[in-house]
């Protein structure tokens, strides 16, 4: 068979691949509130963005390969970039630094954006490229999308994947917890690694009304901007693991340990998310007493707010008995 020829089964692949992923997140109901989002899945050719990617194997990380000599490895790479799960891209001595994330967590996350025609969008962690791409098709006009990552080298790999798909954006290399100023007011920003507190310099970039999406303990915010000092939103109901925002001090520490605590406690996410959402404020037994207390909240009942140099944490009501500091 000839290099062409297997090309085109291989696009031919991609293509019905691309289509059964649209299937299955339509049937997961992410993009029920938005449907224009179906198109733009169906439009973006998510292999051009994962060349190679690694999958968790006993012992470490087995690397897939759009260009391997094996016919079969190479039908492998492209059926796994169309599965539904986050894609690990990059990694350093065992560490993850970055991923293509699950496409249907995308998909909620674009459609709680609540975009508009005309809107300009940042967004922090440039990633693969694949985000910024579904978005600039969204929009029809690369010019309103700006993606920025700490990483020259996933800025680099970002714009030529984004090239090779037909899209422009701007990529910047810097760090995202001090946004782009130069490309500014923005109408949206979303986040896709995740981080201990909400950065000022993203509400001075924003324009009033403009919306926020974070990733934020284990979870995603939504805030609605009022001006540069003013921000507050509640939580979605899902449950989201990011790699942190890399830059500066904004590491996530580790969860407390929550030894003395029934066990269906500690293995509990909704309990998990909120040990990460007080760390610092509570310490495990009393998140715990108040876990109980209130009924083992749903993520909804959770928002944050911002207002000039305070920010915090609350449940079910801002200015409530609830709430607890972030870190500046």
């Amino acid at each position: 068979m000839s290099a062409h020829a297997l090309d085109r089964d291989l696009e031919d692949l991609a293509t019905s691949a691309r289509a059964a992923l649209v299937r299955e997140i339509d049937v997961s109901g992410a993009w029920a509130g938005d449907p224009v989002w179906r198109d733009v899945f169906d439009a973006v050719p998510r292999h051009l963005f994962v060349p190679y990617y690694y999958v968790g194997v006993v012992g470490g990380y087995e690397r897939r390969w759009g260009q391997s000599p094996d016919p079969a490895a190479r039908e492998r790479w492209v059926r796994g970039a169309y599965a539904d799960t986050p894609l690990a891209t990059r990694l350093r001595d065992g560490e993850l630094l970055s991923s293509s994330s699950q496409p249907s967590l995308m998909a909620m996350m674009l459609v709680a954006l609540e975009l508009a025609e005309g809107h300009r969008v940042l967004e922090i962690g440039a990633g693969t490229g694949y985000n910024a791409a579904l978005l600039a098709r969204r929009l029809g006009d690369d010019g309103l999308v700006t993606t920025v990552d700490l990483e020259p080298e996933i800025t680099e790999s970002a714009r030529g994947h984004l090239a090779a798909a037909g899209y422009h954006p701007a990529v910047v290399t810097g760090d995202g917890a001090r946004g782009v100023p130069q490309r500014a007011p923005f109408d949206r920003i979303v986040a896709t690694c995740t981080l201990p507190s909400i950065p000022r310099a993203w509400l001075a970039q924003c324009r009033p009304d403009a919306r926020i999406l974070t990733p934020l303990a284990t979870g995603l915010v939504t805030l609605a901007v009022q001006d540069a000092e003013h921000a507050e939103g509640r939580f979605l109901h899902t449950p989201a693991y990011f790699v942190p925002l890399r830059g500066g001090s904004r590491s996530e520490p580790e969860l407390p340990p929550a030894a003395g605590l029934p066990r269906r406690a500690r293995e509990h996410e909704l309990f998990r998310f909120l040990l990460a959402l007080t760390r610092g404020s509570l310490d495990p037994q009393e998140a715990y007493t108040l876990w109980e207390h209130e009924g083992q909240p749903r993520r909804e009942r959770y928002g944050i707010t911002v207002r000039g140099e305070h920010q915090w944490a609350w449940l079910d009501d801002p200015e409530g008995p609830y709430a607890w500091p972030l870190p500046g």
